[in-house]
């Protein structure tokens, strides 16, 4: 494993794209089989949308405190002195929003408006341990959101701003700047940036032999002598990825190995 002072590499967009197609249940297990991770999936954020719920992309943290009352001016993002302001103009194409919440779901992290903005900048998705304003509207839009419930009070009623782009805990789950979000509508998992290359080349071919131990199953095959798939197996579809080329269809694509 990639110690504390090492540079890592920034995963690559074909990496991120390939996460973007293995399902989060795989990579939830491959990160404790991997790397002893248990603690990567934040289980309190649920879908907006479970139909518009896949994407994968870098984080961008944002991290809240509880309020205090004589600093509520501070508060709103519309004050130059809170760190907040002008964050969202910032946000780059491809990012997965990650806001700390400290769990709140008696305010709102964001309303429609906010949404929109974002997804007009190209934001990949948003995630957080709280709640959303505007849930049904931002629901209906094409911004993939996970969050811990529905809320009409702005964020302000109980949560300030305090730091972005540093390490959040979101839901009981680590997340610094630049790890990999990956969702999907069972849940969202957060990838350290050193293991996603090796969570590919492991989790495709995975899913492809998990894909044919199904056939079998459905086909009457006992499960005790199919599942799980052979590490035999799984070596031999991971060649025939490498003799394929480039593409790498996971569960997001059930057509196989093409």
């Amino acid at each position: 494993m990639t110690g504390e002072n090492e540079m890592v590499d920034e995963p690559s967009p074909t990496t991120i794209a390939a996460l973007g197609l293995v399902s989060t249940n795989t990579l939830a297990g491959l990160m404790i089989k991997l790397a002893g991770l248990r603690s990567r999936s934040i289980t309190v954020a649920r879908p907006l949308n479970p139909a518009n719920a896949r994407f994968a992309g870098p984080a961008f943290t944002i991290r809240n405190a509880p309020i205090r009352e004589d600093l509520a001016g501070r508060a709103s993002i519309a004050n130059p002195g809170n760190p907040f302001h002008g964050t969202y103009d910032r946000v780059p194409a491809g990012a997965v929003v990650v806001i700390d919440m400290l769990g709140r779901t008696d305010c709102g992290g964001m309303g429609d408006v906010i949404a929109a903005a974002l997804l007009a900048r190209g934001v990949a998705g948003v995630v957080t341990d709280g709640a959303m304003r505007d849930a049904s509207v931002i629901g209906a839009s094409a911004l993939p959101v996970f969050c811990a419930g529905a809320a009409p009070a702005p964020v302000g009623r109980g949560l300030i701003t305090v730091g972005v782009q540093e390490p959040i805990g979101c839901g009981g789950v680590l997340v610094e700047p630049c790890d990999i979000v990956v969702a999907d509508p069972d849940g969202v998992v957060v990838v350290p940036r050193h293991l996603a290359s090796r969570l590919v080349e492991e989790a495709v071919p995975l899913e492809l032999a998990e894909a044919e131990v199904k056939q079998r199953v459905e086909a009457g095959a006992p499960l005790s002598s199919v599942y799980p798939p052979s590490p035999e197996r799984v070596e031999e579809i991971r060649r025939e990825l490498a003799e394929k080329g480039p593409a790498r269809p996971g569960k997001g694509e059930p057509d196989g190995i093409r």
